[in-house]
């Protein structure tokens, strides 16, 4: 089966300064976060921020829901080289 992203919820983590969702294989759920980092290429109030903690939940997760399909794009992209029960997507990953 293919990863897909049924649930729209997403949540910030502020131990990580990540944003977290999830994906969905099957029965198999994959966790996944966003470091605030990557958010900010695209996001100029979180770039002023950077990947300090100063970076506002609502801000994050705004940023989040306007990169959303980019987000997954990227996170399928991630799974389908190895498959993992989590992944930790970064700035690079965006490149």
């Amino acid at each position: 089966m293919a990863l897909e992203f049924p649930n729209p919820s997403r949540s910030f983590d502020a131990a990580r300064n990540a944003v977290r969702f999830l994906g969905h294989d099957g029965m198999f759920q994959v966790s996944f976060f966003v470091e605030v980092g990557a958010l900010a290429k695209s996001d100029t109030a979180l770039q002023s921020t950077g990947q300090s903690t100063e970076a506002s939940e609502t801000r994050c997760l705004s940023a989040f829901d306007a990169l959303r399909k980019s987000i997954q794009d990227v996170a399928r992209k991630a799974y389908s080289y190895r498959r993992r029960p989590s992944y930790t997507l970064t700035a690079a990953d965006f490149r």
